[in-house]
């Protein structure tokens, strides 16, 4: 959530932000008025319990004939108190409810929807065939790598299953991917993929696209679309220790997304599924460190991708097409030659202090004082990763060539059509 004493000060900052997100601007005034009420009524109370406290005194000390009339002005206070309390309660509640609806502050990204992003680098030359390239999910099946047809037999659409060289192209992206993190300073985690609903709200998972997030009711946890999630759950209520710089944890998990209000979109192959594997980089960082931080997560995320040598550009995702919890978004799309256009495989957003302050992540500045840490987070290889790298590397004969980085993990430099 938004810090309260930038909105007190800077109104009209948060409004243009809401308006950037194509969002409702109303929204701060609402939390303003909210706030007003709920620290009215704070006073209310603490003046009340004063009162209630002198007159516990002046009881004290009264003679036999005051004191039945003070006790009955007590009894009366005592009552009032109680109700300035449930008064008190309902305006937190109020302010509240009013807080977790506003998102993060934009910082810095163009205004607009999900066209509007703006391209800030292009990186390698297309490729071009001299035969009809096909596409990952003809080529995964004539690999024997990829098998839709039976994942929905076992779990239903949007499932599948990798096999064979497909299953070891995953692990060696991921592997690679972990090997990468861990050289750069960052603690793998393999982080659980079932959380809490206090640490699910905490990321900012539950506003607006709730409905992709699979939820057990009988146990009242939520599977995990990133573990973005868990990895900012780690250390919530916790004080850090940021003097030496940033924590980075990198975690390895499955993540399981409902893709609601999807239908029709993407439903051949491997872009839009219900699960798949992904490794995370997640930083806690004092807040003025990260802007930085996120040029750093954006260039490790460039050199995975170079290793996988695929053309792709960075694009500046628009306010309207940000998470709630991010002030800024990069997101690095490789070209799917089949489709003619480029496709999101990596995304790291700078989400400020927006889920420690919900979380209770803080850390000491320079004279020991707790404050809120900001959070960052960055892909760093997914499933659908498969679908540039087969596309991309696919030869005449059928064949695909294996990037030079994962033939060691995959154990062979070309993948050849299964008879």
């Amino acid at each position: 959530m938004i810090d309260l004493k930038f909105l007190r000060e800077n109104p009209d900052v948060v409004r243009e932000s809401q308006r950037t997100r194509g969002e409702d601007p109303g929204l701060v005034d609402t939390l303003l008025e909210a706030d007003t009420a709920r620290r009215a009524a704070v006073l209310a109370g603490d003046n009340a319990r004063a009162e209630q406290k002198a007159l516990g005194k002046k009881v004290g000390q009264a003679s036999p004939e005051e004191r039945a009339a003070l006790l009955e002005g007590a009894k009366e206070l005592a009552a009032k108190v109680k109700e300035l309390e449930v008064e008190q309660n309902a305006a937190e509640q109020t302010r509240e409810r009013a807080h977790l609806a506003i998102s993060n502050v934009v910082e810095g990204a163009p205004a607009g929807g999900e066209d509007d992003f703006v391209t800030l680098e292009t990186v390698g030359e297309l490729p071009t065939f001299d035969f009809e390239p096909k596409d990952h999910l003809a080529l995964g099946e004539s690999l024997g790598l990829i098998d839709m047809e039976r994942g929905a037999k076992v779990s239903g659409a949007r499932f599948y299953f990798l096999t064979g060289y497909g299953a070891l192209l995953q692990l060696g992206l991921l592997q690679l991917a972990a090997q990468k993190a861990t050289a750069n300073g960052f603690t793998m985690m393999i982080p659980p993929v079932l959380v809490r609903p206090e640490v699910m709200q905490g990321t900012g998972f539950l506003g607006q696209h709730a409905d992709e997030v699979y939820h057990l009711e009988e146990d009242d946890l939520y599977l995990v679309g990133t573990s973005e999630v868990p990895l900012a759950g780690y250390h919530s209520g916790e004080i850090l220790d940021l003097e030496k710089g940033p924590k980075r944890y990198a975690g390895w998990s499955s993540c399981f997304r409902r893709e609601a209000g999807s239908y029709g979109k993407d439903t051949r192959g491997i872009i839009r599924v219900h699960q798949f594997d992904k490794v995370e980089m997640f930083v806690y960082c004092k807040p003025e460190d990260a802007v930085a931080e996120h040029q750093r997560l954006l260039s490790w995320e460039r050199e995975m991708l170079a290793s996988i040598d695929v053309p792709y550009r960075v694009i500046d995702i628009a306010g309207g097409d940000l998470g709630s919890s991010a002030a800024r978004k990069f997101d690095c799309e490789a070209w799917v030659p089949t489709q003619e256009r480029y496709r999101e495989l990596t995304s790291t957003s700078n989400c400020t202090t927006f889920q420690a302050r919900r979380l209770n992540i803080r850390y000491r500045d320079e004279n020991g004082k707790p404050q809120i840490a900001a959070t960052l987070n960055g892909t760093l290889a997914t499933t659908r990763w498969l679908v540039a790298l087969l596309e991309n590397h696919q030869q005449a004969d059928g064949s695909v060539k294996v990037p030079a980085a994962l033939v060691p993990f995959v154990g062979r430099e070309v993948l050849e059509p299964v008879v």
